[in-house]
């Protein structure tokens, strides 16, 4: 195995992550397992097995640079609160109207339709006075884990936990104290990609990640 592999896969990646939770504090009846991306699916379906508890899926969508349409500057959540890159704005003297619109935009033509997909419509609830658990694969600027942290809590979370497999340490010390804990087996200084750390990554279908989804539900139900 090459000196740059630290997981073999993402199976071994969410067992290390696992290994890292307080499963004594995090009950099941107490706690929500909500994954921040579609790459996070698998992750807290395993985070979500290992603690008995309810797991679903967090929407967020990225608004970007009318300037540079590659570039990421805020992103938008499922309560529509909205997370900022303010120094990228500033750079490009974007104005905040353009992205009040295009969040708006976002919010309308791809987070409804994902909540239509994913919950039959049905809106994110059920977090009040929960310990929530935000898991993804990886965190690189913030922004989508950001803005998951002010969806849960405008949504009434009672603790927000980040559980992530690896993560750069200056991430880390940012993210730290925006929220009660962070699980992450593996702080690294100067974090490359997540394809990076793994000896095989294999790419994770919207197929995957629905069945993922669809099973938990089902889950819920018989336990309900």
């Amino acid at each position: 195995m090459s000196n740059s592999y630290i997981f073999r896969d993402r199976e071994d990646a969410s067992l290390k992550l696992i290994n890292t939770l307080p499963i004594d504090i995090l009950k099941s009846d107490e706690s929500v397992v909500l994954a921040t991306s579609e790459g996070g699916v698998y992750f807290a379906n395993k985070v979500a097995m290992a603690l008995g508890s309810r797991m679903d899926i967090l929407l967020t969508e990225a608004i970007y640079s009318n300037i540079n349409p590659s570039l990421a500057i805020a992103m938008v959540g499922e309560t529509e609160e909205i997370v900022m890159h303010k120094a990228l704005i500033d750079a490009f003297d974007i104005s905040k109207d353009y992205i009040y619109t295009e969040a708006q935009r976002k919010y309308s033509e791809e987070i409804l339709t994902y909540i239509n997909k994913y919950r039959e419509g049905l809106v994110l609830n059920g977090l009040n006075n929960k310990f929530v658990v935000l898991v993804d694969e990886c965190i690189e600027t913030g922004l989508t884990i950001m803005t998951a942290i002010k969806t849960v809590i405008a949504l009434g979370a009672k603790n927000v936990f980040i559980a992530v497999p690896i993560l750069d340490n200056v991430v880390y010390k940012s993210l730290i104290t925006v929220c009660d804990d962070l699980f992450c087996p593996y702080k690294i200084d100067d974090y490359i990609s997540k394809e990076y750390y793994y000896e095989n990554l294999e790419n994770f279908t919207f197929e995957e990640i629905e069945e993922i989804i669809k099973n938990r539900k089902i889950t819920k139900e018989k336990n309900d």
